[in-house]
């Protein structure tokens, strides 16, 4: 005779089909705040580590209930309801052990290169096959437990900000490690990201560093039964070259690394950050727009072919890490003058992200400076009494105007922060920018008067977008328009002498 098959109750659908968006979605974004909220019945002020905290213990009750005098097999339940139990034993058992995770990423933070060993692991993973998930997939989630709550927590760390933008950021940095839905990236793809390059946008000290190695530090790595531990440990998954810093000579033997003798004073073999970077790892080049056509070329064969040879030598070495690349240029102005080739260009940029400037955070969200002055002193001296952080925030308001542009971003409000600190003050340098005062409430006004015409009004908003954004490429994918009709757009005032 068939099985009989179990079948959940109606409320407890309705409960794992929320879930089972949880599990697949972007903990950064608001619809995972509506969810929990959906599941738990708490109102829009409780913050969402409360949120989330409420919520597990909801799932966790019904887990309870369905496990009551038998054991849960997610198997013994039919079509979509299976489907539904299973996601629920992985949010359930994940959630759990958060706390666990996170002592691990401390301490492996600070073995550095070196591996700790995963005291929890076989709990964990009897705990999921005693729910009927198989021990290969139990392995498998076991190690994206631990990616997961490394993308969110160097994520949520490192780019804070209460703003729209750096909302959206973040969600953005999620999507890249996990695609658009976790749930597709357990199935395909949790171990075929390398293919996937990143090109990170926006000016100087808007952080590019930090959200590269967000994403660097964040990859798949494997658990190693035999050792007890994943195979390596992330800090080493992530290495970083300033390509700026060196001079054109040198660039080839930074990336690619050399053979002893291939030029005069290379007296030792040399190895690159390419042979650095592991499988499981992200190599991060900054200032790529400084690079030469050459070098370009040789980078899109590691692109295109994953395979690289050292400074005078016909050897052929694999790459298999991701690459995450950024610059503070515009490409579209370098692609244009023939400096940045077209397909080196597409080729990058299977996701590019744009970093906020400092300006627009302030001007969504003014608590967006009492945020970021709190985290930079915790991080120059400890947790900064409530006191410190009011005043050092009053002294720079007082120092600049409203409508001071921060030309050099977080880098440059870290520096005026230790100012403040020292001489009580912050004097910004000489000629530097400060924006037109209210410019959307100017562009609102004339909009509501009717004073533009259509493309008076299609020129003001793509020069608005682009002193938010800070790249044509940017605009365009805002507006739908093609890069180079936005830069007419952008510079025809200036262009009729307006």
């Amino acid at each position: 005779m068939p099985r009989v098959m179990l079948e959940l109750t109606g409320s407890d659908r309705e409960l794992f089909r929320k879930v089972e968006r949880i599990v697949g979605g972007n903990p950064f974004s608001e619809v995972r705040s509506e969810l929990d909220r959906s599941i738990t019945g708490l109102g829009g002020r409780s913050t969402r580590d409360a949120l989330v905290r409420a919520s597990m213990a909801v799932v966790a009750g019904r887990m309870d209930a369905l496990n009551r005098g038998r054991p849960l097999r997610y198997q013994e339940y039919g079509g979509e309801d299976g489907y539904l139990l299973q996601t629920a034993v992985l949010y359930h058992v994940f959630h759990r052990y958060i706390g666990k995770i996170d002592e691990l990423i401390v301490a492996q933070e600070a073995a550095g290169e070196g591996v700790c060993r995963v005291a929890y692991a076989d709990e964990l993973l009897s705990e999921l096959v005693s729910f009927g998930v198989p021990s290969r997939d139990a392995l498998r989630f076991l190690a994206i437990f631990f990616q997961l709550r490394r993308a969110y927590y160097y994520i949520d760390r490192g780019l804070k900000g209460r703003s729209d933008c750096m909302k959206q950021l973040r969600c953005e940095l999620w999507q890249n490690v996990f695609t658009e839905n976790v749930r597709i990236y357990d199935r395909f793809l949790w171990g075929r990201m390398e293919d996937f390059s990143t090109l990170l946008l926006g000016e100087t000290g808007t952080g590019k560093g930090t959200a590269a190695a967000a994403i660097g530090r964040s990859g798949f790595i494997p658990y190693d039964t035999t050792r007890g531990c994943f195979k390596e440990g992330f800090p080493r998954a992530f290495v970083s070259l300033n390509l700026s810093q060196f001079p054109e000579g040198l660039i080839e033997s930074e990336l690619f690394g050399h053979r002893k003798g291939a030029f005069t004073g290379a007296v030792d073999q040399h190895q690159g950050v390419l042979a650095l970077c592991s499988p499981h790892g992200a190599v991060f080049l900054d200032e790529i727009g400084d690079v030469s056509v050459p070098v370009q070329i040789k980078l899109l064969q590691v692109l295109q072919e994953r395979t690289f040879s050292p400074v005078g030598s016909h050897e052929e070495k694999r790459f298999a890490g991701r690459v995450i690349a950024a610059t503070n240029r515009s490409l579209e102005a370098l692609r244009e003058q023939g400096a940045f080739r077209e397909d080196f260009y597409y080729r990058l940029s299977s996701d590019r992200i744009v970093m906020p400037p400092l300006r627009r955070r302030f001007r969504e969200d003014r608590r967006e400076l009492d945020d970021l002055v709190g985290h930079i002193l915790k991080r120059l001296g400890g947790e900064a009494g409530t006191e410190l952080a009011e005043m050092t925030c009053e002294r720079l308001r007082e120092s600049v105007a409203p409508t001071y542009a921060w030309p050099g971003n977080v880098r440059e409000l870290e520096q005026a922060v230790r100012s403040v600190l020292l001489r009580g003050r912050y004097e910004p340098a000489r000629g530097a920018r400060v924006e037109a005062a209210a410019p959307e409430q100017g562009f609102l006004s004339a909009v509501a008067a009717g004073s533009l015409d259509a493309r008076e009004l299609v020129e003001t908003y793509c020069a608005h977008l682009y002193a938010q954004l800070g790249s044509y490429g940017a605009v365009a994918r805002q507006t739908g328009l093609d890069w180079r009709t936005v830069k007419k757009h952008v510079h025809a005032p200036q262009a009729r002498g307006g």
